[in-house]
């Protein structure tokens, strides 16, 4: 699966120019076979308007796809919110924050390389992955 993840975030982030918030939503609908409306991934562009390094897009494509997926899987909203709660939680003990501004490799500069957190993000898609089989299952 970790070979399927990084060629896909590869391939998004370099071939399509996507966001982290797009590209994991996007991946984990494709490992998880859920349909995505054009509606929603517009919708995501929006969560990296401003980039000015709140809620990482790693977080909030995955708390997307949970909202979705729970549904999908018969998961009622207090579940689906508890879920998302412990996510965060458990993707801060693992990365250490859920602010883009702390995660990100050299902040934001507009000398900066594109797609400073490819690696970061093939990390944060395997494990995200997993914690949605461990929680809602496949």
């Amino acid at each position: 699966m970790q070979e399927l993840i990084n060629a896909r975030v590869h391939d998004y982030y370099w071939k399509d120019d996507f966001s982290c918030a797009v590209t994991t939503l996007k991946i984990l609908s494709e490992i998880y076979n859920l349909e995505l409306q054009p509606q929603v991934i517009e919708a995501v562009f929006g969560l990296n308007a401003g980039r000015c390094g709140l809620q990482c897009g790693l977080v909030e494509g995955t708390l997307l796809f949970i909202g979705m997926y729970g549904r999908k899987k018969q998961t009622d909203n207090t579940a689906v919110v508890a879920l998302c709660r412990l996510f965060c939680q458990e993707f801060q003990e693992q990365f250490g924050s859920m602010l883009c501004s702390q995660l990100r490799p050299e902040g934001f500069s507009p000398s900066n390389p594109p797609h400073l957190c490819e690696q970061l993000t093939k990390q944060a898609v395997l494990f995200s992955m997993e914690f949605i089989e461990k929680n809602i299952g496949k």
